[in-house]
């Protein structure tokens, strides 16, 4: 367990995903967890910027080959296509970076930290052939589709400090 990545303010799950430890009645990587439910907010409600540095600052605090860098540099790719897509209507360069995230998002289970990367892998697929696939997508978050709240936006703006 890496301690820098424990933070006992991080609530549970509404179910029992990978990388909740029910046993211990806690996150293994609580501040991961704190980053996917900014960014998934921020990404549902079309910040995708903002997603994207939530996911990117979090993908720091592990090495490389580990699942969850291997998770977190998929989702960055996620909200970096999207973002591409939607703000400069650049398909192409979406297409690249969702063909990167679905090599990231291999083999990373289907509930991870509580989000369905099934369907997020299945979105990114179609989303290669129909690129409005992802026109109002929101991704799956315990069950759920939330959107930000004003302090999702103030946590990826702190980012930035």
């Amino acid at each position: 367990m890496d301690d820098h990545t424990r933070d006992p303010s991080v609530a549970p799950p509404l179910g029992n995903p990978t990388g909740w430890q029910q046993d211990r009645r806690r996150w293994e990587h609580a501040t991961l967890r704190r980053a996917v439910e900014h960014g998934v907010r921020l990404f549902n409600a079309g910040a995708y910027h903002e997603s994207h540095d939530c996911f990117e600052d979090e993908w720091y605090n592990y090495g490389s080959g580990r699942l969850e860098s291997a998770f977190l540099h998929g989702m960055v790719q996620v909200a970096a296509g999207a973002y591409k897509h939607v703000d400069f209507e650049n398909d192409d360069g979406m297409r690249s970076l969702f063909r990167t995230a679905l090599q990231y998002l291999h083999g990373v289970p289907a509930d991870f930290y509580g989000v369905d990367v099934t369907a997020v892998r299945e979105t990114l697929q179609a989303a290669l052939a129909e690129p409005e696939t992802i026109d109002g997508w929101r991704i799956t978050l315990d069950g759920e589709t939330p959107s930000a709240y004003p302090s999702d936006h103030a946590y990826a703006e702190q980012l930035d400090d």
